[in-house]
């Protein structure tokens, strides 16, 4: 009997690898193949046989998987199916213990999306990753994915998109929080940061640099903790529990407090609108005002500077901010109130609009509206005050 030849092994060298151009099927030995696409596109192939089937495996493209590699994952598959065992399945949950970028997100939409009460921003929110996300960093591990990464992400819109940039770069980030607390990344977030590697924008991101809504909870129990003085940390965590104006908080006088009806009403001369502005106080906020009554002896500011007789100037925000690292605005919690209204709530966007004292551009929009919606905005601002003081 004539004998057969014998099969081929480690038939394949780097060389031989970067030479091959022609579209098809090259064997390397033991069932591994390298398969050249018509485009040009190498990629690895393991044939196998498992429980008596002949089963193809795919182990990656050439790209991120080299030869050697190759060549152990394929000694690895076929020991587990001389075992008994099924490579593809164990393939699967090997890939499933740290997910891709486009598994997390699509986790924690899922995860989220029974909470989330605005149905257009719960599709919005995936749709957005989706558009500007998946294609640059997708398939990527969530464990390998670092700055540079997330900058290739957000480069192509930060200028030309910035509204959208921003709830990108948000919605990353809370991507990859999940990711850490799940247990398939550690050390820092890559989004934390990144916008030191991009051009700062024109508008309002330039001025008012926003804190990502996710993390005002951490950035309160944070702020409580500091060394700066305590009238100056209970009137920053005030400006944010009521969305409002950094100098709205600093010339806030005693007179302007309805301790019976909870109402806060900025009279029209310190309104950029220069309209009366009721704020509905929260449980928090009363308590804040409570602890800010002996602290002000007697000044008619509810928070008042050095001196009794003047308010606390409108650097102390940006001092506590500074030595805290952080680095955004005070002005941007009103963006921070704004992101979080829309995409975590289903209170109407005219209503978060109101609360924040923007003027209504819409005239018709304007002309039928009625009254300032008091009780809804205390709904709204209820349950501000419960997210940010979890």
């Amino acid at each position: 009997m004539k004998q057969q030849g014998k099969h081929p092994e480690k038939a394949l060298s780097a060389l031989k690898i970067k030479n091959l151009s022609t579209a098809g099927k090259y064997a390397d030995g033991n069932g591994l193949y390298l398969v050249v696409d018509p485009s040009g596109a190498k990629r690895w192939l393991l044939r196998i046989v498992v429980h008596g089937k002949r089963r193809d495996i795919g182990l990656g493209g050439l790209s991120v998987v080299s030869l050697a590699e190759a060549r152990e994952k394929a000694i690895e598959y076929r020991k587990i199916a001389r075992e008994g065992g099924d490579p593809l399945a164990a393939k699967r949950a090997a890939q499933k213990i740290i997910p891709s970028f486009k598994e997390a997100a699509e986790i924690v939409h899922a995860e989220h999306k029974a909470t989330w009460k605005n149905a257009k921003h719960t599709q919005q929110w995936i749709n957005t990753l989706t558009q500007y996300a998946f294609p640059v960093i997708g398939e990527l591990r969530v464990d390998r994915i670092d700055t540079p990464d997330i900058l290739r992400v957000l480069s192509p819109i930060w200028l030309t998109k910035p509204e959208t940039a921003r709830r990108v770069r948000q919605r990353l980030g809370n991507v990859f929080d999940w990711a850490k607390t799940a247990g398939h990344r550690s050390g820092d977030n890559p989004v934390e940061g990144v916008t030191r590697g991009l051009p700062k924008q024109v508008g309002r991101e330039t001025h008012h640099e926003a804190m990502a809504y996710a993390e005002v909870p951490a950035f309160i129990s944070a702020m409580r903790a500091t060394n700066s003085s305590a009238v100056a940390k209970l009137a920053f965590e005030f400006l944010i529990l009521t969305a409002a104006r950094t100098s709205e908080v600093l010339l806030a006088e005693w007179t302007e407090i309805d301790f019976k009806e909870r109402l806060w009403i900025i009279p029209a001369e310190r309104m950029k609108a220069k309209r009366i502005h009721r704020v509905p106080l929260a449980e928090r906020c009363i308590k804040i005002l409570k602890a800010a009554t002996p602290l002000s002896t007697g000044s008619k500011y509810i928070f008042p500077g050095r001196s009794i007789e003047k308010p606390m100037s409108n650097m102390v925000f940006l001092k506590i901010l500074e030595r805290m690292e952080v680095p955004v605005t005070a002005h941007g919690f009103r963006s921070s109130f704004r992101d979080w209204a829309a995409e975590t709530t289903a209170f109407p966007r005219e209503l978060a609009e109101m609360a924040l004292a923007h003027t209504i551009e819409n005239k018709v929009e304007a002309a039928y509206r009625r009254g300032d919606l008091l009780e809804k905005r205390r709904e709204l601002m209820a349950e501000w005050s419960k997210f940010i003081c979890q």
